[in-house]
């Protein structure tokens, strides 16, 4: 009789150990924006590649204090990434979410505000530039026209054709975008330009919820200089991980 009870009991702490030993984390692909080579926007020290990647690092610093939470960069320094190698990455590693930070410009010098997109049709005009000047990084690789044949980096909306991939996480997709302008006009107290919808290369091949964010505008000095300081940027990454955190609560592994 205590001989098969204590079995038991050893079964039960077995069975409870390799349900922890095996026990899933939530996947987060953190891409900071262009790199090396690409700076992105640039006005005068306002340097794109250089914030975005401030952002997400302090972003993924946030994130690894949850124990269930893995986090994985597309880079971690200064250097080139193809844009079709940041969804591969996220692919390769079953990430659970996809997030491809990035900041904006615009001729406009007055502009300012965040916003966040999900790959999509549209037929915006201001949506296709922004679309239009972030894709435009293809060019820079070699052998462009092969890699990404059939795609105009001057005409995005030739990328309309290949968003079915994204359509069946576009709930998911808005929700998580939704969490993270909410964070940004709330905590941070950013003028809020929505969550939209635009033809993004880096979003397109992604087989997971997948978000752009555009943190403000370098394009404004004002702005400019709110995104290249330490404070800005652990306000906005506070942002970010708090939402990722909230939307996990509601889409478990």
């Amino acid at each position: 009789m205590i001989v098969n009870r204590l079995s038991r009991v050893l079964i039960m702490l077995l069975i409870c150990f390799c349900s922890m030993g095996y026990a899933q984390k939530f996947k987060v692909v953190l891409d900071p924006g262009h790199g090396g080579k690409d700076p992105g926007a640039a006005y005068g020290n306002f340097i794109e590649k250089e914030i975005v990647l401030d952002v997400a690092l302090k972003v993924g610093e946030l994130l690894k204090a949850e124990k269930d939470i893995e986090v994985i960069f597309t880079r971690k320094s200064d250097v080139f990434i193809e844009v079709a190698e940041r969804t591969k990455i996220a692919n390769r590693e079953k990430a659970n979410v996809f997030i491809s930070i990035h900041a904006n410009a615009a001729k406009n010098r007055l502009a300012t505000g965040t916003e966040t997109y999900i790959m999509g049709i549209s037929k915006n005009e201001a949506n296709l530039e922004v679309a239009k000047r972030e894709n435009a990084v293809i060019t820079l690789e070699d052998n462009y026209q092969k890699k990404y044949e059939g795609y105009d980096p001057n005409r995005p909306e030739s990328l309309i054709g290949l968003t079915l991939l994204q359509e069946q996480f576009i709930k998911q997709s808005i929700d998580l975008a939704s969490k993270i302008q909410v964070g940004f006009k709330n905590d941070v107290k950013r003028v809020d330009r929505g969550v939209r919808q635009g033809p993004f290369w880096v979003l397109h091949s992604a087989l997971m919820p997948s978000i752009l964010i555009e943190l403000g505008f370098v394009s404004n000095k004002e702005e400019g200089t709110y995104l290249r300081s330490e404070t800005g940027k652990s306000a906005l990454a506070k942002a970010i991980a708090k939402a990722i955190i909230d939307y996990k609560k509601t889409n478990p592994v």
